[in-house]
């Protein structure tokens, strides 16, 4: 009886063994198989076959920074992350793009300021007039804490608003010339369908139109308009000195755009590859936005060079309007008020 119980025993030890391998190896099997599956969702091995769409054509700025972008993911993630283009709003508009980046159909985007006021009343912060001494003192605000605050504001939208490019600043074209902002009033001029930018011109006494930007040049050519507010490129590709002969070099506005990325795709990435896209991205912001500064005078020199009259208007002399601009923006939101009384000197 003895015997038979050790012999018992001894072949209950030896099947619990072979079970206990055995569930070693299929516990093996499963955990590869969560590995494998973790890998086409997420880790750092992964590879990412990236979609990016804007409005801008592709000889602009705008699509410059987009291959910059492309060229930093590509190199930083040592080939694993790739990008399509798709410029000159070949997916659709703004509101196309911004919904296809809620929804994860589109990767990224660069999106203007001036049409995410419409989904945040904080972006019109960028606008405020003269808030910025020069082109190099944007760009340094863009890293500050109020205008991340400000980027933050789309987050309970699906977007992650993640980084700033300048594309230049905002001038005033006339069919006529104008040397004071009391000149201005009375005058129909386009302006970007913006609340924030078109409440600076009905500050000054300007009757702003929304036309749609192809529409600009027979708009001025027929006197629908009596001229514009425009950045110098804009000026250059569509040749509206032949339909506004004077600029006043204004800068009274930066022209800032934000880079987007899907909520549902950029939070369902590793830390690892998400910190590779941020760094891409600031990449290639600070390339566009210095490689637009530098073709400044470059455009003004082509413009010069086709007739129409450059010059300044005194800052000074839109004083009274700053403030009332200020006062009216800053009771908006908590945030344009912080972003306002962070920069105005």
């Amino acid at each position: 009886m003895t015997k038979k119980r050790g012999l018992y025993f001894f072949i209950m030890t030896i099947l619990a063994a072979l079970l206990l391998s055995a569930c070693g190896e299929d516990g093996d099997d499963v955990k590869a198989e969560d590995l494998g599956k973790a890998g086409s969702s997420g880790d750092a091995g992964q590879t990412y076959n990236f979609k990016l769409a804007h409005i801008a054509p592709p000889d602009h700025i705008w699509n410059e920074t987009a291959k910059k972008f492309a060229e930093e993911l590509e190199e930083r993630s040592d080939g694993r992350m790739k990008m399509q283009l798709y410029p000159g709003g070949q997916l659709g508009g703004e509101p196309d793009m911004v919904q296809q980046l809620e929804t994860g159909s589109l990767d990224f985007g660069f999106i203007t300021t001036a049409f995410l006021t419409s989904r945040s009343d904080a972006f019109s912060s960028w606008f405020a007039p003269y808030l910025f001494d020069s082109y190099e003192a944007a760009f340094e605000a863009k890293d500050s804490d109020v205008a991340k605050k400000v980027l933050a504001t789309l987050d309970d939208q699906g977007l992650r608003a993640k980084n700033y490019f300048f594309s230049g600043n905002r001038t005033m074209m006339f069919r006529e010339k104008v040397e004071t902002p009391t000149d201005i009033k009375g005058l129909t001029l386009r302006v970007t369908p913006s609340p924030a930018l078109q409440d600076w011109y009905r500050l000054l006494g300007a009757n702003p139109e929304s036309i749609s930007l192809p529409d600009v040049y027979q708009a001025a050519q027929t006197g629908v308009i009596d001229g514009m507010e425009m950045d110098l490129d804009a000026a250059v590709t569509s040749n509206f000195n032949e339909v506004t002969g004077f600029a006043a070099l204004t800068n009274h506005m930066v022209w800032p755009s934000v880079m987007i990325a899907s909520g549902k795709k950029f939070d369902a990435m590793p830390e690892e590859d998400q910190k590779i896209v941020e760094e891409a991205m600031a990449a290639a912001s600070e390339y566009g936005t210095m490689k637009r500064a530098s073709l400044e005078e470059e455009y003004m020199n082509t413009l010069k060079d086709r007739g129409m009259e450059l010059y300044e208007m005194d800052e000074s002399l839109f004083e009274p309007y700053k403030e009332k601009y200020d006062e009216q923006y800053k009771a908006k939101d908590p945030l344009i008020k912080e972003f306002i009384e962070t920069f105005r000197k």
